[in-house]
């Protein structure tokens, strides 16, 4: 069923006016707007979008549940993803759906877990102790620059490989200009409101696809330079080059060049974000950052961290919800939807739920300490079910040893001052001013003990 045909009188009620500016709204003003919504419908409304899509946005974990557990068949992720397929390419994992989805996660799941991502441990600290040393002290800056670089020399030296400072300063530089080319609004509303296909070369998609040509060019030599090599490697690179389906087939050149933008962007930008929005969190919360740096100087384990990692991520989630598009008519918590409408566990609103979170808008890390802890599909910074981000638990480890780093060398001084607007940067939620801070000491390097998984 075409989107113009679905019947929104069947649907939950939500804002109503141009799909247009509702899209509008939905894009610049998204925290707002969704709690806006939240508070007039409740925690289930509808959106019509101007791309045609009608969006039933859910801030219910029964419902998230209902849509995480349902079949793969009938809710299709790829489908809901499809914004990201001009960046990403139509060989994404995020832009599959059915066998073949099933096939490509297999293959590239196995190098983000167990001993082969702890081998990346050494390498995350190592490249987070250089930017840090680097901080300025006594000087107000934004903290987010800085993540970005590490996370993307993490990405590439883990994923491709690439050891050389030249190199990785050569690979980062063209993946910043095209990321930076959707930081502003007007950028935004731009792709928003032209259609990518068959882009000319002055429109805003052509901007795009010009930026990403250097990219793709890189992305392409890497794979190239892979293929000729016959030295074993321990990289994701090399690790995705031997794999193989069940067939015996290994991936292609370009279902290769899809994975590899996938990784560079969903595990460089939101775990970048995700570091800048704790610090943020941090300094605005004096008994929360001396907890952990009693933690951190005891060497006692980092339970309060990795909470303090899950209560940055949720109320300050990098992605604001998930999606699925349904292929038959459903029954979903309670509602008879059509096929073609597209149901949205909304992260933003289940994370606020003062019903599962007391004083939901507090930031609290004794939230995820002890029995009382959220549960599966009330916590959902990386979606759940058979689409949960392959790359969770390295964004986790990646999270605890640049944290780690952070506190044990720089005295961060606290502020009063208000929290930081959301910005919207592509599909991310970012601190408007880049999570400033102020650092009053860095005391010398050190060897630590190893960060625990």
């Amino acid at each position: 069923m075409a989107a113009s045909e679905i019947d929104l009188s069947r649907l939950p009620p939500g804002p109503t006016g141009p799909s247009a500016l509702v899209a509008m709204r939905f894009l610049l003003r998204g925290p707002h707007f969704l709690e806006a919504c939240r508070d007039r419908y409740g925690p289930v409304f509808t959106i019509r979008l101007n791309t045609g899509r009608t969006v039933v946005i859910a801030g219910d974990p029964a419902i998230a549940k209902e849509v995480f557990q349902g079949s793969a068949d009938d809710l299709y992720a790829g489908a809901g993803n499809v914004v990201l397929k001009p960046i990403l390419g139509a060989r994404s994992v995020l832009l599959l759906d059915g066998p073949e989805h099933l096939r490509q996660r297999r293959l590239m799941l196995p190098p983000f877990h167990g001993e082969r991502m702890r081998a990346y441990g050494e390498t995350m600290r190592e490249v987070a102790e250089r930017h840090v040393a680097r901080w300025p002290v006594g000087r107000a800056f934004a903290v987010h620059p800085t993540m970005q670089a590490i996370t993307l020399e993490i990405i590439l030296r883990t994923v491709f490989g690439v050891q050389e400072r030249a190199d990785v300063e050569r690979l980062a530089e063209p993946m910043k200009r095209l990321l930076n080319s959707t930081d502003q609004p007007l950028r935004l509303l731009s792709l928003q409101f032209t259609s990518s296909a068959n882009a000319k070369p002055r429109s805003p998609w052509g901007r795009v696809y010009a930026l990403m040509a250097p990219v793709d060019a890189l992305i392409h030599e890497q794979i190239a330079a892979r293929r000729a090599d016959a030295e074993p490697r321990d990289d994701i690179l090399s690790l995705l080059l031997a794999a193989r389906d069940e067939d015996g087939n290994a991936l292609t050149d370009a279902e290769l060049r899809d994975e590899l933008m996938t990784l560079l962007l969903a595990g460089h930008e939101t775990t970048a974000t995700a570091l800048a929005w704790t610090v943020e969190r941090l300094v605005r919360t004096p008994r929360v950052l001396t907890r952990l740096r009693e933690e951190v100087e005891s060497g006692e384990g980092t339970d309060y961290l990795d909470a303090t990692i899950k209560e940055a991520l949720r109320l300050r989630p990098v992605v604001p919800g998930v999606i699925r598009q349904l292929q038959r008519p459903l029954r979903i918590g309670g509602m008879e939807l059509p096929a073609g409408v597209h149901v949205s566990p909304s992260i933003y609103l289940i994370h606020r739920r003062a019903d599962v979170y007391p004083e939901p808008y507090a930031f609290r890390p004794e939230r995820f300490l002890g029995e009382d802890a959220p549960g599966t599909y009330e916590w959902l910074p990386f979606g759940g079910g058979i689409r949960r981000c392959l790359g969770a638990s390295f964004a986790l480890y990646e999270m605890r040893i640049v944290l780690e780093t952070v506190l044990r060398r720089a005295e961060l001084e606290t502020t009063d001052a208000a929290s930081e607007p959301v910005k919207r940067r592509f599909v991310t939620y970012t601190p408007r001013d880049g999570g400033r801070v102020r650092v009053t000491r860095l005391a010398p390097a050190a060897s630590p003990a190893r960060v625990a998984v």
